[in-house]
């Protein structure tokens, strides 16, 4: 084999962050309800036979990923190979897509080296060179999602579980409508922010505790209501989510993030949140059935809109020869 190209998608988040990142998720368990959507990170690898080379041949769209690659290819053995990793999705956008790359990469180079891995290895050997290689905090619910796509019912314990949730074609079609992304272009503290909730949770914060507590409750709820086809039940249940999720840190809403969901709940909007850990990054509104074309209109004068397309395939990749 000369070279395979791999590809993972990005999420969203419908509810339960943070309660998948330990140590909540394995004092309390935590769950998440996500779906995968078409922003991928796709990676190439190539045969090369330079060995008089030093460093690793890597070219990466996304400069924070420059790193990660080459600590996943430290943590693999694989040698004379160059890297092509490109993102189709905003730097800091909230969209779990360090994850994205991090199962794109692992992935890849495990089929590159013959290695047989299902979906949950793949995952977990993503989030390891995240949290052990480049000591970067985190959860699982983003590896999860990269790996196995489509829309799932996450529980994080000692093990986790994974659901997933099969959409029908109205389904799917009635998301993909009614869901609008809404970057704001605004930087984001993700590690930063995890790392405060987490301690407030570590000295048993009450405010920080309950929300939690709420947090993985609606999750729940959330899967029941995607797998009754029941999108306004959804849309609800994320608007209730973002109250106890902004109040789990001062830096998670912003003004701007504030001001999108207010106009979109003023032009019918059944309910939204920011997604991943917040501080800027993607807005996600849920529209009623009958007013998303205004409620995008709304959306977009604030913000660039990211297009929502379901992807149920997950980790995917191809030999080129």
């Amino acid at each position: 084999m000369r070279s395979l190209v791999a590809r993972a998608p990005t999420r969203i988040d419908f509810g339960g962050g943070w309660t998948d990142v330990p140590p909540y998720s394995e004092r309390e368990g935590g769950r998440v309800c996500s779906v995968a959507i078409g922003a991928y990170a796709t990676v190439r690898l190539r045969r090369i036979n330079d060995h008089s080379r030093t460093s690793p041949n890597v070219n990466c769209t996304r400069p924070p990923d420059q790193r990660l690659v080459e600590v996943a290819l430290t943590r693999s053995g694989v040698r004379d190979v160059g890297v092509e990793l490109r993102s189709d999705f905003p730097i800091g956008a909230g969209l779990g897509g360090s994850s994205a790359s991090g199962v794109a990469i692992a992935g890849a180079l495990a089929a590159w080296r013959g290695e047989a891995l299902d979906r949950t290895a793949i995952a977990e050997r993503s989030r390891a060179t995240e949290v052990d290689g480049l000591q970067v905090p985190g959860g699982r619910q983003d590896h999860y999602a990269a790996a196995y796509g489509g829309a799932l019912a996450l529980e994080f314990g000692t093990v986790t579980r994974v659901r997933q949730l099969p959409l029908s074609m109205e389904t799917r079609r009635e998301l993909e409508r009614r869901c609008i992304v809404a970057y704001t272009g605004q930087s984001r503290i993700s590690g930063e922010t995890v790392s405060a909730v987490l301690d407030a949770y570590r000295v048993r914060d009450p405010v920080v505790v309950e929300c939690l507590a709420h947090m993985k409750s609606l999750a729940t709820q959330m899967a029941d209501a995607l797998a009754r086809n029941d999108l306004d039940e959804l849309g609800t249940l994320v608007g209730e989510h973002w109250t106890h999720q902004r109040a789990l840190h001062p830096s998670i809403p912003t003004p701007l993030i504030d001001e999108i969901l207010a106009r979109a709940r003023i032009a019918g909007a059944l309910g939204g949140k920011a997604l991943g850990a917040s501080g800027g990054g993607c807005v996600l509104i849920i529209a009623g059935s009958n007013n998303a074309d205004f409620v995008r209109r709304t959306v977009g004068e604030m913000a660039e809109l990211v297009p929502v397309v379901i992807d149920e395939s997950g980790f995917t990749w191809m030999a080129e020869e």
